[in-house]
């Protein structure tokens, strides 16, 4: 979808539709809408006096104009009160309104930005929070299907209309940067939602260096043969029941301007988790494509701050495999070497991400890296634990972990962290090798995969986030389709954008 800004007048602005943004009381004060309930005659009064739209948070109202105006049709859209008004209102709403004008075979929108808008919101992340609730509400993945569909709905160009000249330039750097971040989900969320038989290690790989070409990064993929060399014990027992050859990704984005900033990134990526040996139950089986998740968010992540020439370097490693069950794969009870040294004992072959991460995360000192963050679909203990709606978050640095609550409050993918007391190390002890990769009495799931973790960080700053309840949705919200999410990409891109020595 194409996005562009100009500034002109909602009355006279030639459109099928414009959407309309609207606070609770109707803003019956601002000039937007004296103007056009004149032009309109007193249309808009009569929708407020019937109460079919007052502007409240969950209203909106499609107005046909009867060619009162040049627009065709106005979409009224309720703001709520504008004391609560917050960045990610505008995301959801805007993603809600682009949706319904979908529907509707509206094929060009304008938004008209509002006048005043509280809660010190600057116009420069307003029209990225419209830019982002726009590309990621109308994201589709629809390549793989073959039977013949009515003609596609879609948006084609969406046009921010402002009524200041003297903000054009903060709007355009605010679409600028939302569009390059909500490519980068969205890329993200493609490589997650399609089957496991696409998106394999080799796809992955595939992936990384097409984004390094494109970009002018520096990509190198590791096959078996150099993963064994390495000694990574615990990332090649993950990789045993599988055909399909694994690999270790190292996507390097690094600018001129970086310094000695560098922030190593790691992702989980098992491109489809059976659990191995230590099988999962059938049911919502075929979901476990989405357990490459956090390597897709790495990729997204360097894509989006690659595309912003973020001042830093970023240092992506994605141990890539399946995991699955056959004659050759590891068994519980198994007790490999890391690339650590440690010996791990393998209890449960469906604790494989903490396996994979392990000798991932130890390789990540080799950058003498200023922090290191990696997110996986770690454990279903976080979902059971944090549903759907916050990240898991735990780490070895207050300053790192107040980066990403910050950054999750603006961009609304939120973290709560969970302890890592020292008293949980006991839970991980083995009789017979140096750790175990589940906990004694199946408690604290999330907290015993963090503690794992822990282990191979080298006591450099370090954040863990457990994205398995929030990287996959069973129902449409708002900007975000059923399917992927892309959760992380937006998070990490944030804190990035506001790096600050820790």
């Amino acid at each position: 979808m194409r996005i562009s800004i100009k500034t002109g007048r909602v009355e006279k602005e030639k459109a099928e539709a414009i959407i309309l943004f609207f606070f609770e009381g109707f803003n019956k004060d601002s000039e937007v809408y004296k103007k056009l309930n004149s032009a309109l005659k007193g249309m808009l009064a009569d929708v407020a006096g019937s109460g079919e739209f007052t502007g409240k948070i969950d209203q909106s109202t499609l107005l046909h104009t009867n060619q009162f105006i040049n627009a065709k049709r106005l979409l009224l859209t309720g703001l709520g009160k504008g004391k609560d008004l917050h960045i990610d209102i505008i995301r959801r709403k805007t993603g809600n309104a682009l949706k319904r004008l979908r529907d509707a075979r509206i094929s060009k929108a304008v938004i008209a930005i509002p006048e005043k808008i509280p809660n010190n919101i600057k116009t420069e992340e307003l029209c990225q929070s419209i830019a982002e609730g726009s590309e990621l509400a109308l994201f589709e993945f629809d390549k793989l299907a073959t039977a013949k569909k009515e003609e596609k709905k879609e948006i084609k160009e969406l046009v921010l209309l402002l009524n200041n000249k003297k903000t054009f330039g903060k709007a355009s750097k605010g679409v600028e940067i939302g569009k390059k971040i909500s490519d980068a989900v969205n890329m993200s969320r493609e490589l997650i939602v399609k089957p496991a038989n696409y998106t394999t290690p080799t796809f992955l790989a595939e992936k990384a260096r097409e984004i390094s070409g494109r970009l002018r990064l520096k990509c190198r993929v590791l096959g078996e043969r150099e993963i064994r060399k390495l000694k990574m014990g615990a990332f090649l027992s993950v990789t045993k029941g599988s055909y399909e050859p694994p690999k270790f990704i190292i996507l390097d984005y690094c600018p001129k301007n970086a310094g000695n900033k560098t922030v190593a990134l790691v992702g989980k990526g098992i491109t489809f988790d059976s659990g191995g040996i230590s099988l999962k139950p059938s049911r919502n089986l075929h979901k476990m494509k989405y357990d490459m998740a956090g390597g897709a968010v790495v990729l997204g992540v360097i894509q989006a701050a690659a595309s912003l020439k973020l001042p830093l370097r970023i240092v992506g490693l994605i141990p890539a495999t399946e995991n699955l069950p056959g004659g050759s794969a590891t068994k519980p009870g198994d007790v490999v070497v890391s690339l650590s040294g440690k010996t791990i004992e393998i209890q449960n072959t469906d604790a494989e991400g903490r396996l994979i991460l392990a000798d991932a995360l130890y390789y990540a000192k080799r950058f003498n890296p200023d922090a290191i963050i990696d997110l996986a679909t770690l454990t279903g203990a976080c979902f059971v634990a944090l549903g759907d709606q916050a990240i898991g978050m735990m780490g070895n640095n207050n300053g790192l972990m107040d980066m990403f609550r910050k950054a999750g409050e603006k961009t609304f993918e939120r973290v709560w962290e969970l302890p890592l007391w020292k008293e949980y190390d006991e839970q991980i002890k083995s009789d017979i090798a140096d750790v175990k990769n589940i906990g004694s009495d199946g408690g604290a799931g999330a907290i015993l995969g963090g503690i794992f973790l822990k282990k191979f960080v080298n006591d450099f700053p370090w954040v863990h986030l457990d994205i398995a309840g929030t990287a996959w949705n069973d129902r449409d919200r708002d900007y975000s389709p059923r399917g992927a999410t892309g959760v992380g990409v937006r998070l990490i891109t944030e804190v990035l954008r506001n790096w600050r020595d820790i």
